[in-house]
């Protein structure tokens, strides 16, 4: 099943009742003129189970312990984002997984080869997709990127990831002269950053529904990041953002001569169909949400030894 994604972006009361997120409007609650049966009616219910990600975007949104608990129990990923609109923070479950402590131990114990292996699959994937991406949004020759998915060998030693991407993002945007992948570069550089954050939620949720730990990597290891092992697993799905983005950028810059600078509430919107992309994982159409599931999936077997390959997407 596919979780919803709310976003929240003007002032609300969130609460719980009957295992429902219930929705109300501070302006119409704190009202002296309207009458009840209107405030009554402009309350809006939506079932706890059918949510898979909140995104808390205004300061003066208000919410109960009671319903945060709520969405924890049904493994949602709750975002809150600061004063320049962009994600802050990421909460998740500690829990979401009956066997929660064999996969903790399997994944911790985990041997330096088998941990190289699946970084080198991690990195052949994701070359892949970019490839597949320049291919079709700027018909850029990619033949030197499908030879450099060959040459990856366990552990990436050759540091080939760096490689196609300083190809990849060279030749992204070639509208946009001097496009520099940067956090704080020109637009559309914040279009991809909320993109890459949402993305990062999906995996982080999936992460701990298949009782994996999102802190331990398996090539990520900055001390202070505490979603290791999601910036790993998510590589190969960033180029669906980056597709997503080039056909948002390309509609702005149809309508305007340059892209904002800040993201419009419709930018948002747009790119909040990311857990909902189409993607193909195993030879079958998904969506992202449910294609993420059966990576980490696959990756916990991997760490159990049952398996030796991670389900990676694919464009094709």
């Amino acid at each position: 099943m596919i979780k919803r994604t709310l976003y929240f972006e003007n002032p609300a009361y969130l609460s719980l009742k009957n295992k429902q997120l219930v929705i109300k409007l501070p302006e119409i609650e704190k009202s002296d003129v309207l009458p009840d049966s209107f405030k009554e009616e402009s309350v809006k219910t939506i079932p706890i189970e059918d949510i898979g990600i909140v995104i808390i975007d205004n300061k003066q949104i208000t919410f109960t312990s009671g319903l945060v608990e709520a969405l924890l129990e049904n493994n949602c990923a709750l975002i809150t984002c600061g004063s320049n609109r962009m994600p802050v923070g990421l909460l998740l479950p500690l829990e979401g997984n009956t066997l929660q402590n064999e996969r903790f131990t399997a994944q911790v114990e985990a041997s330096l080869p088998l941990k190289k292996q699946l970084w080198q699959q991690t990195v052949q994937a994701k070359i892949e997709n970019q490839a597949a991406v320049l291919k079709k949004c700027s018909r850029t020759e990619v033949g030197n990127m499908l030879k450099w998915i060959d040459e990856v060998r366990s552990g990436d030693i050759d540091n080939m990831e760096a490689r196609a991407a300083v190809y990849y993002w060279k030749n992204l945007f070639p509208d946009i002269e001097g496009f520099v992948r940067n956090r704080e570069g020109v637009p559309p550089n914040n279009f991809l950053n909320y993109g890459y954050a949402i993305l990062r939620a999906v995996v982080a949720r999936s992460l701990v529904a298949s009782g994996l730990l999102p802190t331990l990597g398996i090539h990520h290891h900055n001390r202070y990041n505490a979603y290791c092992l999601a910036d790993d697993i998510m590589e190969p799905y960033r180029p669906f953002v980056d597709k997503l983005v080039i056909e948002i950028a390309d509609v702005e810059a149809s309508h305007a001569l340059s892209l904002p600078m800040e993201l419009t509430k419709e930018i948002k919107t747009q790119l909040l169909q990311i857990p909902v992309l189409d993607v193909m994982i195993s030879g079958q159409r998904s969506p992202l949400m449910i294609a993420v599931g059966q990576t980490t999936a696959s990756l916990a077997k991997c760490f159990l030894g049952e398996i030796r390959k991670i389900a990676y997407p694919s464009f094709q």
